[in-house]
């Protein structure tokens, strides 16, 4: 994907990694804390998950044409090398989101245990799978944070005044 509507695809795609990667990790942190939570927003979890999964490799590639089409910085550079780096968490958001999904589905199910004996309810289990999916969310909305901001720091650097130049009437 290299142009939408005229404009580099990276600059729209973006949106979309901003948007689904925090919600799907705000998602996930709510269903691994709360199993109400879980059972609530059911299998739109993982699927929130996997889009904020496959919208960070489509940003990426469409990150790297534009790389390919702008003069090259050392913003430019931190950026792209910042942007690599979103892919395991995605895929950690997506990971979690599934086991969380389908842990409270196999209790809400009434099966005994869950499958290989696993049981949702066990406090352990639960209390791991909450301490790696905060760490997984909290990590992916940091990268977010940190990929966006060198992001516009190469995009908008010397790109405008620090004083007006026109009048307002």
């Amino acid at each position: 994907m290299t142009l939408i509507n005229g404009l580099p695809a990276h600059v729209l795609l973006v949106h979309v990694v901003v948007v689904l990667v925090p919600l799907a990790a705000l998602a996930l942190v709510a269903a691994a804390l709360w199993p109400r939570a879980a059972r609530r927003l059911g299998p739109l979890l993982p699927v929130l998950a996997l889009l904020a999964l496959v919208s960070v490799p489509l940003t990426t590639q469409a990150g790297e044409w534009l790389e390919r089409h702008v003069e090259s910085d050392a913003l430019v550079r931190r950026h792209t090398e910042l942007g690599d780096g979103l892919l395991p968490w995605a895929a950690g958001l997506f990971v979690l989101a599934a086991v969380v999904w389908w842990a409270g589905r196999s209790a809400s199910s009434g099966e005994p245990g869950g499958a290989r004996g696993i049981r949702w309810s066990a406090l352990p289990v639960r209390i791991v799978v909450g301490v790696l999916s905060v760490a997984v969310a909290v990590g992916a909305v940091v990268d977010v944070y940190r990929i966006g901001d060198s992001g516009a720091k190469a995009a908008w650097h010397d790109s405008y005044s620090k004083t007006a130049t026109g009048s307002k009437d």
